[in-house]
């Protein structure tokens, strides 16, 4: 089935800037019944970064076709599924946001292809904890870090995960809550993205999300991680990728 495209005009954004914003990816119909579906499950099944193989309703998302035909389209060759996460940040909850980081920190791979879609799976902004992006930092390299230290507006935290590179060798690396050294909250654009909605950034664009400080209003995003085909993911816990299509 033919999905949605980019126009040259929304190609050339997403070059340019790092990210780009495409409303009505999903239908209303395709939104609900994800987060119904997802309202009767098990809530720890969100923790796997794998449900798009275990679960025919996450990959009906990371597969759905004005998704990964847009992410084929970007990476110019067969894009294949690294992880999905379903986030969900309520009002008044301890559900804090991501430090602004660049997605390649978490996803190392080579050569790097990294991109991203996040879905808007309810009406998104500022208020109540939606996306924001740094425009242009994609081409800014790979910058410096630190482990986050706002613990009011972002979640903090340390792990270990195996590294494996082509040749079979394996090590430990330490990870953290990456957030980008020097970075002043006023180089951010925080986005409204209406439900349905979505935003593909490249691995390289800092992007991040604060507190939702809403009073009632629920913020709920998918977001699923893309290479192209032949690119080798060096962690070991999500380098099985699959193809999207």
């Amino acid at each position: 089935m033919m999905g949605r495209t980019l126009t040259p005009e929304e190609l050339r954004t997403y070059q340019d800037q790092g990210f780009v914003v495409i409303p009505g990816l999903l239908s209303p119909d395709e939104v609900e019944r994800f987060v119904a579906y997802d309202a009767a499950q098990d809530k720890e099944a969100r923790n796997h970064l794998d449900n798009h193989k275990r679960d025919a309703e996450w990959k009906r998302i990371a597969t759905h076709p004005n998704i990964a035909g847009i992410a084929r389209q970007i990476l110019g060759a067969p894009p294949f599924i690294v992880q999905t996460m379903y986030l969900e940040k309520h009002a008044g909850e301890e559900a804090k946001g991501t430090a602004p980081h660049q997605d390649t920190h978490y996803l190392p791979n080579e050569p790097n292809t990294l991109m991203a879609c996040w879905i808007a799976l309810s009406d998104t902004d500022q208020e109540n904890g939606g996306l924001c992006v740094a425009p242009g930092s994609h081409t800014r390299g790979l910058l410096g870090t630190h482990k986050a230290t706002s613990m009011k507006d972002h979640q903090v935290w340390e792990t270990e995960h195996l590294l494996r590179d082509r040749s079979g060798k394996e090590w430990t690396e330490r990870f953290y809550s990456f957030e980008i050294d020097g970075l002043d909250r006023s180089q951010l654009r925080f986005l409204a993205v209406p439900k349905g909605g979505g935003v593909f950034f490249s691995g390289m664009t800092i992007h991040g999300s604060y507190a939702n400080v809403s009073k009632d209003r629920v913020r709920r995003a998918f977001a699923t991680h893309y290479v192209a085909e032949g690119t080798w993911v060096l962690r070991a816990d999500v380098q099985a990728t699959i193809a999207a299509f």
